[in-house]
């Protein structure tokens, strides 16, 4: 299961209806990227495909990739906004590492990268992209 703050769904609605080729369906992914090794990435303009699984949480469809949803098995994603602007926050129970900037994370542990962070290799974090 996936879970969404109150702060996450109020930003994903507002980003959907200001997107003037909305197709209702946000699509969570997890690709490669970051120091850590994975990245999350939320797409719109999304058609659903047969293998996705969908949840509808709050009048928002979000679909993932039936092999990617145990992966994120209790995810919980949250909006916050601060001084550097606003961002997407991912938790993830089964993550084993994250980098020292939350951006990135892995299912497995690695030995001495716990404190690496993407500043120092990739400039600025963002908590999603392609938004």
């Amino acid at each position: 299961m996936i879970h969404l703050s109150q702060n996450a769904i109020r930003e994903l609605k507002r980003l959907e209806a200001n997107d003037p080729c909305s197709s209702g369906v946000v699509r969570l992914v997890v690709v490669p990227g970051g120091c850590a090794g994975l990245t999350y990435d939320l797409w719109f303009r999304q058609t659903v495909q047969a293998t996705d699984q969908t949840i509808k949480i709050d009048q928002l469809k979000i679909v993932i990739a039936a092999d990617q949803l145990l992966n994120c098995d209790g995810l919980a994603i949250d909006y916050a906004e601060d001084l550097m602007g606003g961002n997407f926050r991912f938790a993830n129970p089964l993550a084993k590492q994250t980098c020292g900037c939350g951006v990135s994370f892995s299912l497995t542990a690695a030995a001495d990268q716990s404190s690496a962070d993407c500043l120092a290799t990739q400039g600025a974090p963002f908590l999603s992209g392609s938004l």
